[in-house]
């Protein structure tokens, strides 16, 4: 004997169908049009559905457990992730120091700040990183000629109201004489006379 609903097949003196669970008698099976009301493991309950909130529209089905974060998206750990290779960040440029070649044969990197001169000093409540003696026998140097400071990538000087002042002469330029009290941006290659001596910049 066949279900008439489902058409399962049934064994004698069975009283319900083991597939859709309608009612099963000898003379008379539940008729067809009748619709179960328990719903099977695939039907859709709308007042479930309206107990939580529509799941965002997605390809494949995620566990009921598993929370989607704020754009609805499941946690990382549940998704795959595909490394995108991307130029490494382009490094800063390296800083390259300035460096003082003295006519006598001295040699100074730049490191900051600092005074050149045959005994430099500061004023009061002046501080920098370096004093530069240059050994000037006959004096044509002041004790404290001039200043030299870094300003980003550049190097500037100024002349500290010495006595046989300094000239700035740019490679490939035109010498200039410095204006005591004022900074004078000076490039690689120039030289600057400070009385009977000078240094190179490079």
């Amino acid at each position: 004997m066949n279900c008439r609903v489902c058409g399962a097949e049934l064994a004698q003196g069975t009283l319900f169908c083991p597939m859709c669970g309608s009612s099963v008698t000898s003379s008379r099976v539940r008729a067809p049009e009748l619709a179960d009301s328990r719903p099977s493991d695939t039907s859709i309950l709308s007042d479930r559905l309206a107990e939580r909130p529509p799941a965002p529209a997605m390809a494949g089905r995620f566990p009921d457990a598993l929370e989607l974060d704020e754009d609805g998206l499941p946690p990382t750990q549940a998704m795959t992730i595909i490394p995108v290779e991307t130029a490494p960040p382009a490094r800063p440029a390296a800083h390259r120091s300035f460096t003082l070649s003295f006519s006598t044969g001295d040699i100074v990197e730049v490191s900051g700040s600092g005074l050149v001169g045959r005994r430099p000093i500061t004023q009061p409540g002046e501080h920098v990183d370096q004093l530069v003696i240059v050994s000037d026998p006959g004096r044509s140097v002041s004790k404290t000629h001039l200043e030299f400071g870094l300003e980003g990538d550049e190097l500037w000087i100024c002349d500290r109201y010495s006595g046989n002042g300094t000239v700035a002469h740019p490679l490939g330029g035109v010498a200039r004489q410095c204006e005591a009290g004022r900074r004078y941006r000076v490039t690689r290659g120039t030289r600057v006379e400070i009385g009977d001596h000078w240094f190179d910049v490079s």
